[in-house]
């Protein structure tokens, strides 16, 4: 059984910084896609970020310079880094591994005021 488990959301103003955490656990294995999504209430679940097991990244255009996403292999640990936040990112974010299908955790609120 995977478990994955987000720490580090919270409420912001715009301009300023938060860093999410998502810790996995179970039979996770050493070659897991890993990533973050969120979903801001009334709109689309919106892919945020992803990072391959050795460290490729990937951003959304809305994210791309302001977000860094990073991993710890050896902690089975995945963060986002979010700079520059702005009103608009405010959501549920969500972090999933891939092991043969897509794991989530429970989600973490960034709320950024303006």
């Amino acid at each position: 059984q995977v478990q994955l488990v987000e720490s580090g959301g919270g409420l912001v103003q715009a301009g300023g910084s938060l860093r999410l955490s998502c810790a996995a656990s179970g039979t996770i294995g050493s070659n897991n896609f890993m990533g973050w999504y969120r979903q801001a209430p009334g709109k689309q679940r919106e892919l945020v970020a992803t990072i391959s097991p050795g460290g490729t990244t990937g951003y959304a255009d809305s994210v791309k310079g302001r977000f860094t996403i990073s991993r710890d292999n050896a902690k089975n640990t995945v963060y986002l880094q979010m700079n520059s936040l702005k009103p608009e990112d405010t959501a549920a974010y969500y972090c999933y591994i891939v092991i043969l299908r897509q794991y989530w955790g429970q989600g973490t609120q960034v709320t950024v005021s303006s």
